[in-house]
């Protein structure tokens, strides 16, 4: 079982605060997202700055992409993504064109979805999936349970590569002991905190601490 990484998602809706909050902490994750806000608000130079500043990561841009999906992964391949989330009630050609366009698809789980049409993704060659805890569900009293758990188990011994988001801090890893995580998402976990650096090594001491 590999160490599961850090990502940072750039959840602003500004891009100056976004680039400010990224470089205190792009040498201490592993992965960088210009999220939906930013992307939302700023298109496709979140991804360009993201990548100068640090061509030796891996960047995410999360459309969340539902439609067009070659259009949208060539708009942010070469801008200079590595990865992009199509949402799971995309078509499978939809996920199929965008696939062409860049390094990894990754599948936004959200909603009413089934292991039935995972299995297709698998069978498509998108191994790469997100499994959720919402902002809205997380602002409604919702938390990680055991059944989320079992869910991301699941996602994993089928072969997906599962990156988990969602009101995720240092002290919430210990639930996913023992899971098979490709990658830990977090936002104004970071951004929000004081020492935004110290929190993203907080997390990094966490997922070593448990997995290394």
């Amino acid at each position: 079982m590999a160490v599961p990484k850090l990502q940072f998602a750039c959840d602003h809706a500004d891009l100056p605060s976004a680039l400010a909050d990224a470089g205190k902490v792009g040498d201490v994750v592993d992965i960088l997202e210009a999220g939906t806000i930013l992307l939302l608000q700023e298109g496709r130079k979140a991804i360009q700055c993201l990548r100068a500043m640090f061509p030796d990561k891996i960047i995410v841009a999360d459309p969340k992409c539902a439609d067009a999906g070659a259009v949208v992964a060539a708009n942010c391949g070469s801008a200079g993504a590595d990865f992009m989330t199509v949402i799971c009630a995309a078509s499978l050609p939809t996920m199929k064109a965008a696939a062409k366009e860049v390094k990894e698809v990754q599948v936004e789980l959200f909603g009413d979805w089934t292991f039935e049409q995972a299995e297709t993704w698998l069978d498509a060659g998108i191994t790469q999936a997100i499994y959720h805890q919402s902002r809205d569900a997380l602002a409604a009293g919702g938390g990680w349970g055991e059944k989320d758990l079992e869910k991301v188990r699941r996602l994993a011994d089928m072969g997906f590569g599962v990156s988990v988001t969602g009101g995720l801090k240092p002290e919430t890893l210990r639930l996913f002991e023992g899971v098979d995580v490709y990658a830990f998402i977090a936002g104004r976990a970071i951004s929000a905190e004081p020492d935004p650096r110290r929190a993203a090594s907080d997390f990094q001491e966490e997922i070593h601490r448990i997995w290394g």
